[in-house]
């Protein structure tokens, strides 16, 4: 029998072009069934066309920090000017009907799997989609964030790291950003956004599991024309965050 394929997404961001490419990478790997750990829509210049996507994919998707800005506007922590008018903006894209349905996120999603295991999703942790799980904790320092870990298999995002790891007898993952993929170990002077959208495949078998990681590349010449079309605040930097720095000799 051949494994049930679960792909694992988010953090798109706003960026309708690279999840574009990750759902053309779900029909070319023949996955149907998908779950979205959250952050969908705030910061990038094509946030309407991402609800109207994740709406044609009807898959569950969780409720991530920045969404719950987007839908509230009440953070956790000071705002910045310029993500205050990005914001602003994005609202006004959105409507009250994609306000609506971004308000209707739940904070976890469970996924029956075979042989009666579960997949948990959930932006940051079970209980916060403000939570930081790095791969660089200790297990003491990961159990502490996570808490007692509630299914066998967790599925987080918020960090933008695709990695995966052993906790307390459950496997976590993370599947990394379809839309805003970057080294969180890069020197400013030399940082930029990865031109690829990444995303975790679970493969369930009838008596184990795998974890696929993926990278697509996307067009970033085409989400630039898109950006600076939009109307967003600063749109003229979206293209540029995509591309490696120039060094002068």
């Amino acid at each position: 029998m051949a494994d049930e394929m679960i792909a694992v997404f988010g953090d798109m961001h706003g960026n309708a072009v690279a999840l574009a490419a990750v759902v053309e990478d779900f029909k070319r790997q023949e996955i149907e069934r998908l779950v979205c750990v959250g952050d969908a829509v705030q910061g990038g210049t094509q946030p309407r066309q991402v609800v109207e996507m994740l709406r044609e994919l009807d898959c569950p998707v969780v409720m991530g920090n920045s969404d719950s800005w987007i839908a509230t506007d009440e953070a956790n922590e000071p705002v910045a000017e310029p993500t205050r008018q990005v914001g602003d903006w994005t609202r006004k894209q959105l409507g009250e009907d994609g306000l609506d349905f971004i308000r209707g996120f739940p904070l976890t999603v469970e996924i029956q799997l075979g042989g009666g295991r579960r997949l948990l999703a959930f932006h940051g942790c079970p209980s916060s989609f403000d939570a930081v799980l790095l791969p660089e904790l200790t297990d003491e320092e990961f159990r502490e964030v996570l808490g007692d870990p509630p299914a066998p298999y967790l599925a987080g995002g918020h960090t933008h790291i695709q990695y995966t790891r052993e906790v307390g007898g459950s496997i976590f993952l993370n599947p990394g950003s379809a839309g805003v993929a970057y080294n969180r170990y890069f020197e400013m002077e030399d940082f930029y956004i990865y031109p690829i959208a990444q995303y975790a495949v679970l493969h369930v078998g009838t008596e184990s599991a795998r974890i696929e990681f993926r990278q697509v590349p996307f067009d970033v010449d085409l989400l630039e024309e898109g950006a600076l079309a939009s109307g967003r605040p600063y749109a003229e930097n979206e293209g540029r965050q995509y591309r490696p720095k120039v060094k002068s000799p």
